[in-house]
């Protein structure tokens, strides 16, 4: 058993290179940021990739035999850890589908270990479909093999010709998970609903870029609302993408990101 997630480090040339954190959502793995990783190495940043708690590398992160649920503020207390250990200075926190949520919680809980939050593909409230998706998931994850409601989701969520490469990569890292893993991480949908709610209500105080594809339906138009309600918050739309953005359109994700990060130093 690991005591530290399974991550990766890339280090730029110069030692004041800013460092970017990479946090993929659920059924993912940090291989979801491959797009990302030449690019922004070529680009002079410090990269560290991650695998949540039960997946890709941190398959048999610590309890992962254990029946308990996953905590989700713990979820986020395993990434903080990674920096702690190799002494991160503040660093930009970059995030997709539910990694937004674990990303924005580490900005409340540890505001000091954050210099801004890239959201892509956020995820800051349920809407009427994806709460009858999340609830048909609760009544039928026993019934059938866990990587069918995956294949579910994925159609759902990611449902054009387009949004094919996504929709197999999401799939592909799913089949890595156990179905024990699967359960556990199921759970953590009920501890979200009161955290987005707070999260859409209260600012934060980091720089916050959200980038969104056009064609994602299911959360795109809540973050529009929540990014002109909040004066710390910026929105990107990527054309002809969906809810995986980074993945869907990754020439113009990586240079909204770039240009958004830029901007923040040139004002320091």
């Amino acid at each position: 058993m690991a005591d530290l997630l399974h991550h990766t480090i890339y280090k730029a040339e110069s030692a004041d290179a800013p460092w970017l954190v990479f946090v993929h959502g659920a059924g993912g793995s940090s291989t979801v940021w491959y797009k990302q990783l030449r690019s922004f190495r070529e680009k002079n940043y410090h990269i560290l990739l991650i695998d949540l708690r039960g997946h890709g590398g941190s398959v048999f992160f610590r309890d992962w035999m254990s029946n308990e649920p996953h905590k989700f503020a713990e979820i986020c207390k395993d990434v903080v850890e990674v920096m702690d250990h190799h002494k991160l200075p503040p660093a930009h926190m970059v995030g997709i589908s539910l990694g937004t949520l674990v990303i924005r919680k580490i900005a409340e809980d540890y505001p000091n270990r954050v210099a801004s939050l890239i959201m892509g593909g956020a995820i800051v409230k349920f809407n009427t479909r994806s709460r009858l998706l999340v609830w048909m998931v609760h009544r039928i994850k026993r019934l059938l093999p866990f990587i069918w409601i995956y294949r579910i989701y994925a159609f759902i969520l990611m449902p054009k010709k387009r949004h094919r490469k996504s929709r197999s990569l999401f799939i592909r890292q799913a089949k890595k998970l156990y179905h024990s893993e699967f359960l556990r991480w199921i759970t953590i949908t009920r501890q979200l609903n009161h955290l987005m709610k707070f999260f859409r209500e209260n600012d934060t105080t980091h720089p916050v870029l959200y980038v969104m594809g056009d064609e994602d339906y299911m959360f795109l138009p809540a973050v529009k609302l929540v990014a002109s309600k909040h004066s710390n918050a910026s929105l990107v739309i990527v054309p002809d993408s969906g809810h995986v953005v980074n993945v869907d359109q990754p020439a113009l994700f990586n240079q909204a990101l770039d240009n958004f990060i830029r901007k923040l130093r040139s004002k320091q």
